[in-house]
């Protein structure tokens, strides 16, 4: 019997797609331009291979990524400059940020008759930044525990040790909770192999390039979804 519904925060409750599409397109402007490179085809493509290789090791943190960037083309990068872009960066994300429409509703629905969980990434933001969750106190109240994973010694997800920390807090088993994030590695493989059932999110509202099945997991669309968990 589930007991508890566990969830990833960035593009499983709230949408912070446009955010990271306006950062990105800034920052690479911003390099390309720095590094005073001929081709721009050569630099988004290795830039593109970097952090797609960086996300698949848990690593989030855009100052690491663009150190490499620099070095794959043999240029020297000015740490505080990108400090600051990285600064820069978060604060876009964060301001284009707002949960999905549905999100609070179903929320206080699931309340009702679940306990609710959080276990979020980092995602690489400078030590100074908040989580973009702090920005939205009316959702964080439904949520005990709340993990950060990637802080206070805490591995970032698709790492088991935040998704059983979580269990330990709760005081469930593992088959009395389901997971649900956005991210087939670092969510939907992440909460298997914790030995957690997963529910991949694949919102409406978000477009993107989603990933195949490599296992059947159950997908939903929106949030209200949940509201059957049976049916899903």
């Amino acid at each position: 019997m589930i007991k508890a519904i566990i969830f990833d925060f960035t593009q499983t409750l709230a949408d912070s797609a446009d955010g990271f599409r306006l950062a990105e397109k800034n920052v690479e402007k911003k390099i390309f331009n720095d590094m005073n490179l001929d081709s721009w085809q050569d630099f988004i493509d290795t830039y593109r291979l970097i952090r797609t290789k960086n996300k698949e090791n848990s690593n989030f943190s855009r100052r690491l990524i663009w150190k490499e960037l620099y070095s794959a083309f043999q240029r020297k990068c000015d740490e505080q400059l990108h400090g600051n872009w990285e600064l820069e960066y978060w604060e876009t994300v964060k301001s284009l940020t707002k949960p999905f429409p549905e999100t609070e509703e179903v929320l206080e629905k699931l309340l009702n008759k679940y306990k609710l969980a959080l276990i979020t990434n980092t995602q690489g933001r400078p030590s100074s930044e908040t989580h973009t969750l702090t920005l939205f106190p009316q959702l964080e109240h439904f949520f005990d525990p709340m993990i950060i994973a990637g802080e206070a010694g805490i591995p970032p997800k698709p790492d088991t040790v935040p998704f059983l920390l979580c269990l330990e807090k709760l005081e469930l088993d593992k088959n009395q909770v389901i997971y649900v994030g956005d991210d087939w590695n670092i969510d939907i493989l992440g909460a298997v192999n914790a030995g957690i059932k997963p529910v991949w999110l694949k919102h409406h509202l978000v477009q993107r390039n989603w990933p195949e099945m490599t296992i059947k997991v159950p997908v939903i669309t929106d949030l209200n979804q949940l509201m059957n968990l049976e049916g899903v």
